[in-house]
C-alpha cells in the first residue's frame, strides 16, 4: 500500500528494522521478528510494540523508504503485509521511477518528484475508495490492519476504530477496537499473547455504559451469554454513540425491516460511514423533538437569538433547517420551540445587517426576529430558495405590500413591546373532510347551559384563547413551559382535536398530502383481505358504551380511517388496540384528521408498537421497569420479579390507558401523550404504582396486585368533564369504588409531573434502543427455543448440537443478508410466519452451509449433487430450506441407519432432485407472505401430514440406467479419502458388475427369443469393463457435473433401457461388509460443528 510520505528517524531505527533490498534512492526493510528468522524473545517484543503503538509498523512487517545519496533524511512511501505486496511495489519503482530519477540536477528534485509521484498513486487509489474520513492516511492504515487481523470478506465496511482497553477477568489488555458495518472487533497483542475478539452485531444482548471501582468508565458488551468490557477509552460518548447506532441499525436492517425501510439514507451496507451515521443521528433527534415526518432531514443549524414577544426579551437558541421546515429550539431552560413550514413563509427581510438580524414574515401577520446569526446571508438566501421567493428587491407590487407590512410589524414590536395583539394567528379551517368530529353529532355543547362544569369548561377556553393571542395559534404556534401547564390541566373538549393535530405534527402531514385520504378510501372501498376481516371483527367492541359507536355513523367513519390506513400501510395492516385508539380519536377529530393522527402515532410516536410482535411496546415496557428500580427503590425490594408490572402494564401503553380508565380520564391522558410523547405515559404509570404502593407492597400475589390497579382505575373520575352520563363509559373491571376514595385525573396527571417531570425524553430514546437489543433477543430466543422443541421429537440430535446447529443456520442467512439489501434470503424472511418458516436458506446458502457439516467429502458448496440434496429435503418445492428440513436430512446422514442412508442417497437420484433443468436455475414458487394468507390451503397441507404414511422401500421407483451410473459414481466421491478407499472402490464395482449380470439374465429369461449367443457376453463383458474403469478413476476425474456426461463415459450396454429396483441394490451393498462399516462407523458432530463454527465466515471471506 502507498503511504504519503513522512520523513522518519533511524537513528534507533535499525535495530526494529532488516534490510532486505537497496539501491541509491530506495531501502526495502523487514520488521525483525516477521518472515525468516523470526521469533523468539525479539518477535515478542517487536509484537507487542507493533500492537500497543500507532504506527504503520504494527500493522506492516515490510516498508519502502526513500533517501538520496547526499541526505540523511528518509521517507516512509510504501507498506506491505507480505513480502509478495511490498516486491511488487517495489519492482513497480524499479521500471518506472528509477530511470526518470538520473535526470535531475539536484537530490531536493528527486525527493519532491517521489514525494509527488506517490501522492499520485494514492490520489489515483482513493477514486475508487468508500472510504470518507477525516484523515484517509491513518484510516487506510487501520483498513489495512482491520483486513490482515481478522479475515472478513472484502465487502465488509470499516466504520471507524480506536485504542482501548479489553477486559479479560481483572487483567486489561491494550489493543485497538474496530467498528465495522456488520462487526465489532478487538485485537491486542502483547508479549506473546493474542487477543482476538469478533462479535456480529445481531449477536449482542446488552450495549450499555457503567462504571464500577475498577473500571471508573467503561463500555459493557453482552453477546453468547459472555460480559466483555471496553475501558481507556479517549472519547467514550462518542464510541459509544457509534456502537448504539450500529447495533441499531443491524436491528433494523435484519430483525425489524418494517421500520428499517422508511430509511433510505442506509439502504446501502457498503455506503456506511461514521459521518452519515453521525448525520443519520441527528436528523433522527431532530425529527422526534419537532414532531416532523419521516422525510424530514437536518440541513443546517445556526446558532442565534430569537426575540420572544411575550416575554419582551431575546432567548438563545438553535435555528434548525430541514427541506420543508424551519425550526428553533431554545438552549437558556425556558423550554421555548416553534416551528415554521416553509409553506407558511412569505417573506424574508435582513433589516439590519450590523446585527446579522434576520426576518422571518408568515401567514397571519407574524413575524420572528432572529438576531446575531453568524451567516445570515446564507440562511436568508436558502430560506428563500426553499420557499420559492426572489431575493431581487423588485420583484412584485404584492411583494412590496408584504414587505412594506413585514417592515410596519417590526418596528410595532419595537415600540411597543407590551402591545402582542397583533400575535394572533388564523385558525386553519380546511374543508376537505365531509364528516365532524363525533363528539360534536352526539353531543353538542348547549351555549346556554349554566352548570358549573360547563362554566369551568368556558374558562378552560379562555385561557386557551388569552394563550393564542400570546403565543400564537396554528403552525407556528410558539410552545412553552406554559402550554405544557395549560395541557396539564386539562384541554377544553373545544379545542381537544385541533391541538392534537398541531402537537402531534399530523397538521403538517395532512396540509402537505391533500386528497390522500380519500384516494386511500376509494382504492380500499370493498377490497377483502385479512386485514379488513380482522377490522370488520373488532369494529363493534371499539367503545361499545358510547353512544357514537353504536351507530352506522361512528362505525363507517371507523371502518374507513383502519382500513385506509392498513391499505397506506400493509406491512402494519392492522392490529389490535388501533380500533380503540382510532375510536377515541374520531370523537374529538374530523374523519381525515383522525387518519393522520393514527399516521403520527403509528408511525413516529410509539414505533414498531402495531405489529404482530408489539416490539415497540414490550422495549417501553423494559424502559417502564428500568424507571421503576430508578424511582420507586421499596416497590423493588418486596417484589423482586418485575415481570409482573410488564404484563399487568401492556395494556397501558398499547392503548395509552384509554382501556383501563373511563373515556372522559383517559382523554387526558391523550392530551399529555401528544404533547410530551411516551415520557407521559411513563410518569403516570409511575405515579399510578407510586399511589398505590402500600396496597402494592401488602399483597401477597399477583392477583391480588391485579385486582389493587383495577379497583383504583375505576375509582378514577373527572369531575371537570361536561359530558353527560349518557357519553361518559365506565372503566372495564369491578365497579365496586367502596374500597377506594375517588381520585380526580387531571390531580394525578399534575402529581405524575411533579414527581416524575425530571425525567428527560433524552434519556427515554436512550434508553428505549438499549432496551430494544434485549427484547429482539429475547424473541428470537424464544424462536429458537420453539423450532428446536419441535425439530428435536424429529430427529436424534440433542439439544445442544440442535442449538449449535440453529446459530449456524441463522448466521448462514445472515451472512448472504451483510453486504447487499437485495438478498432473497432477507426478503423471506419474515418474523410473523410461523417459527418453522422465520429462517429459510436459498440454494447458494444452503449450499456452503451443507458442505461444512456433510458427513462426506462428497459434496462440494456448489456442485451438482448439493443442488440434488437441496430438491430432495425441499419437500414443498418453494425454493426454501426451513430449518426442520436441513435438520432432518443431516439426522439422517450421522444417526440414521445404513438402510435409510441408502435411502437417502438413492432419492438423489430420482426425480425430481435428479431433474435438473438445462439452465441449471432453481424454479421457485411465490414468495410467501404475499397477499390474503390461504387458511384452507395450510390446513389441508397439516391434515395431510397427519395422515402421512410411513414409506416402505416397496414404493420406491426403480433407477435407470444413466441414474444407476450417477449414483455409482457418487459412491465413488463418498468413498475418495477415505483410509480403506481401495476395498470400497472394488467393493462398488463388484456389486455393479453383480448388479449387471443380474439384470442380464433377468431380461434373458423374460425375452421370448433370445438374442445371438456371441452379442450377449459382448455386453456383459462391456458393462463389467465400465465398472472396473469406474473403480480404477478417481472422483477428480470422474465428472460429477452432469447426467449427460456420466452416460457418455458408459458403453451402450444394449438397445434398450434397464433398470434396478432399491431392493436389488440393497441387498448387493449388504454383502459387501467394507460398505456396510463405512456407513455405519459413527460420525463425531460436535467436531464438525466446532470447525464450521471457525470456518463459516473464512469460507464467505475466501469468496
Amino acid at each position: 500500500m502507498w503511504l504519503k510520505p513522512e520523513e522518519i528517524l533511524l537513528k534507533n531505527a535499525f535495530k526494529l528494522w532488516v534490510t532486505e533490498k537497496d539501491n541509491e534512492y530506495f531501502v526495502l526493510q523487514r520488521r525483525r521478528g516477521y518472515g525468516e528468522g523470526g521469533g523468539g524473545l525479539t518477535g515478542l517484543l517487536v509484537g507487542t510494540l507493533d500492537t500497543v503503538l500507532d504506527s504503520t509498523s504494527k500493522v506492516a512487517p515490510y516498508r519502502i523508504l526513500h533517501h538520496t545519496p547526499d541526505s540523511q533524511v528518509y521517507w516512509s512511501i510504501a507498506c506491505g503485509v507480505t513480502k509478495e505486496e511490498i516486491v511488487q511495489h517495489w519492482d513497480w519503482l524499479q521500471q518506472n521511477i528509477m530511470r526518470t530519477l538520473s535526470v535531475f540536477d539536484s537530490s531536493e528534485d528527486i525527493t519532491s518528484f517521489v514525494q509527488g509521484k506517490i501522492r499520485g498513486l494514492i490520489a489515483e487509489e482513493g477514486k475508487t475508495s468508500l472510504v470518507l474520513e477525516d484523515d484517509p492516511e491513518k484510516f487506510r492504515e487501520a483498513l489495512l490492519r482491520f483486513e490482515k487481523w481478522f479475515e472478513l470478506p472484502p465487502e465488509e465496511k470499516l466504520v471507524t476504530y480506536y485504542s482501548c482497553s479489553y477486559w479479560r477477568g481483572k487483567v486489561p489488555c491494550q489493543g485497538w477496537l474496530y467498528l465495522s458495518t456488520n462487526f465489532l472487533c478487538f485485537y491486542s497483542y502483547l508479549l506473546g499473547a493474542e487477543v482476538k475478539l469478533v462479535i456480529s452485531w445481531d449477536e449482542i444482548w446488552r450495549l450499555e455504559k457503567t462504571s464500577n471501582v475498577i473500571l471508573t468508565e467503561s463500555i459493557h458488551v453482552l453477546a453468547h451469554g459472555e460480559d466483555h468490557y471496553f475501558s481507556m477509552l479517549l472519547h467514550l460518548s462518542e464510541t459509544f454513540v457509534i456502537m448504539e447506532q450500529l447495533a441499531d441499525y443491524s436491528i433494523k436492517r435484519l430483525f425489524d425491516k418494517e421500520a428499517f425501510q422508511r430509511e433510505p439514507a442506509l439502504s446501502d451496507p457498503l455506503q456506511i460511514t461514521k459521518r452519515g451515521l453521525e448525520a443519520h443521528a441527528k436528523s433522527d433527534q431532530f425529527r422526534t423533538f419537532f414532531r416532523l415526518p419521516k422525510e424530514e432531514n437536518l440541513l443546517e443549524v445556526h446558532e442565534s437569538f430569537l426575540w420572544v414577544p411575550f416575554s419582551h426579551f431575546n432567548t438563545l437558541g438553535k435555528i434548525c433547517l430541514s427541506e420543508n421546515y424551519l425550526c428553533f429550539a431554545s438552549q437558556d431552560g425556558s423550554q421555548c420551540h416553534v416551528i415554521i413550514p416553509m409553506r407558511e413563509v412569505v417573506n424574508v427581510e435582513k433589516p439590519d445587517s450590523s446585527s446579522r438580524t434576520l426576518t422571518v414574515c408568515v401567514r397571519g401577520k407574524r413575524a420572528l426576529r432572529f438576531t446575531e446569526v453568524r451567516d445570515y446571508q446564507r440562511l436568508a438566501n436558502t430560506i428563500r430558495s426553499r420557499c420559492g421567493i426572489s431575493a431581487s428587491p423588485q420583484y412584485s407590487a404584492s411583494s412590496e405590500a408584504i414587505r412594506g407590512e413585514c417592515q410596519s410589524l417590526i418596528n410595532h414590536f419595537e415600540d411597543n413591546p407590551e402591545d402582542v395583539t397583533l400575535m394572533v394567528g388564523q385558525k386553519d379551517s380546511s374543508k376537505a373532510v365531509s364528516t365532524e368530529a363525533l363528539m360534536t353529532v352526539f353531543h353538542p355543547q348547549d351555549v346556554e347551559n349554566l352548570d358549573p362544569k360547563m362554566l369551568k369548561e368556558k374558562m378552560k377556553e379562555q385561557s386557551w384563547n388569552i394563550h393564542f393571542s400570546e403565543y400564537g395559534r396554528g403552525t407556528s404556534m410558539f410552545f412553552t413551559r406554559k402550554t405544557r401547564d395549560l395541557i396539564v390541566r386539562g384541554v377544553p373538549e373545544a379545542l381537544r382535536g385541533e391541538l392534537w393535530m398541531l402537537f402531534s405534527g399530523a397538521v403538517n402531514d395532512m396540509a402537505t398530502h391533500p386528497g390522500y385520504y380519500t384516494e386511500l378510501v376509494e382504492q380500499s372501498l370493498g377490497t377483502s383481505t385479512l386485514a379488513t376481516d380482522e377490522i370488520e371483527r373488532d369494529l363493534h367492541r371499539s367503545l361499545p358504551e358510547h353512544p357514537a359507536f353504536q351507530s352506522d355513523t361512528g362505525i363507517s367513519a371507523l371502518r374507513r380511517v383502519l382500513t385506509a390506513y392498513a391499505c397506506r400501510n400493509p406491512k402494519i395492516g392492522y392490529c389490535q388496540a388501533m380500533n380503540i385508539l382510532t375510536s377515541v380519536l374520531l370523537l374529538y377529530a374530523k374523519e381525515e384528521e383522525a387518519f393522520w393522527l393514527l399516521v403520527a402515532v403509528c408511525e413516529r410516536m410509539l414505533p414498531d408498537y402495531f405489529n404482530r410482535r408489539i416490539i415497540g411496546a414490550l422495549v417501553d415496557q423494559a424502559v417502564f421497569e428500568d424507571l421503576i428500580r430508578e424511582n420507586l427503590p421499596q416497590l423493588v425490594d418486596h417484589m423482586t420479579d418485575l415481570s409482573f408490572f410488564s404484563s399487568v402494564s401492556l395494556s397501558w401503553f398499547l392503548t395509552l390507558f384509554i382501556s383501563v380508565l373511563p373515556i372522559e380520564s383517559a382523554v387526558n391522558v391523550v392530551d399529555c401523550f401528544f404533547y410530551d410523547g411516551i415520557k407521559a405515559i411513563l410518569q403516570l404509570g409511575l405515579a399510578v404504582l407510586d399511589y398505590n404502593m402500600e396496597a402494592l407492597i401488602s399483597c401477597h400475589d399477583d392477583a391480588e396486585a391485579v385486582t389493587i390497579l383495577n379497583k383504583f382505575f375505576d375509582s378514577v373520575t373527572n369531575k371537570d368533564s361536561p359530558l353527560p352520563p349518557t357519553v361518559q363509559q365506565a372503566s372495564v373491571g369491578n365497579n365496586d369504588k367502596a374500597s377506594h376514595i375517588s381520585v380526580d385525573i387531571s390531580e394525578l396527571i399534575q402529581e405524575a409531573y411533579k414527581k416524575y417531570g425530571h425525567i428527560r425524553s433524552e434519556e427515554v430514546e436512550s434508553s428505549r434502543k438499549r432496551n430494544k437489543l434485549y427484547v429482539i433477543q429475547t424473541l428470537e430466543d424464544t424462536t429458537k427455543q420453539n423450532v428446536i422443541r419441535v425439530v428435536s421429537q424429529e430427529v436424534r440430535f440433542n439439544v445442544s448440537q440442535l442449538d449449535e446447529l440453529y446459530n449456524l443456520f441463522k448466521r448462514q442467512h445472515f451472512l448472504s443478508c451483510y453486504w447487499t439489501m437485495k438478498s432473497p434470503a432477507l426478503l423471506h424472511h419474515d418474523p410473523s410466519l410461523a417459527y418453522l418458516e422465520q429462517y429459510q436458506l436459498g440454494f447458494q446458502q444452503f449450499s456452503v452451509l451443507f458442505s461444512l457439516l456433510e458427513p462426506w467429502a462428497f459434496c462440494t458448496s456448489m456442485s451438482t449433487l448439493s443442488l440434488w440434496v437441496f430438491r430432495l429435503i425441499d419437500e414443498n418445492q418453494d425454493g426454501l430450506i426451513n430449518f426442520k428440513e436441513f435438520c432432518c436430512a443431516l439426522d439422517t446422514l450421522y444417526g440414521g441407519s445404513f438402510t435409510n442412508k441408502l435411502i437417502f442417497l438413492f432419492k438423489l437420484h430420482l426425480p425430481p432432485a435428479f431433474d435438473l433443468p438445462e439452465d441449471g436455475v432453481i424454479r421457485k414458487s411465490p414468495e410467501r407472505g404475499k397477499g390474503k394468507v390461504d387458511l384452507q390451503a395450510y390446513l389441508k397441507q397439516w391434515q395431510n401430514e397427519i395422515l402421512k404414511k410411513e414409506e416402505t422401500i416397496k414404493d420406491l421407483p426403480r433407477i435407470n440406467q444413466s441414474q444407476f451410473i450417477q449414483f455409482s459414481k457418487t459412491l465413488y466421491n463418498i468413498f475418495h479419502g477415505d483410509p480403506e478407499e481401495e476395498s470400497l472402490y472394488r467393493a462398488v464395482a463388484h456389486v455393479t458388475s453383480l448388479l449387471l449380470r443380474m439384470e442380464e439374465v433377468g431380461r434373458r429369461l423374460q425375452e421370448p427369443r433370445s438374442p445371438p449367443e456371441t452379442k450377449q457376453p459382448a455386453n456383459t463383458a462391456a458393462a463389467e469393463e465400465s465398472s472396473a474403469e469406474d473403480a480404477s478413476t478417481t472422483p477428480e476425474s470422474s465428472d460429477t457435473s452432469s447426467p449427460h456426461n456420466s452416460q457418455d463415459a458408459a458403453p451402450d450396454l444394449s438397445e434398450t433401457e434397464w433398470s434396478f429396483s432399491f431392493e436389488q441394490i440393497l441387498a448387493s451393498l449388504l454383502n459387501e461388509p467394507v460398505i456396510v462399516g463405512f456407513f455405519d462407523r459413527p460420525v463425531d458432530i460436535q467436531t464438525k460443528l466446532r470447525q464450521a463454527r471457525v470456518a463459516q465466515l473464512k469460507q464467505k471471506a475466501n469468496k
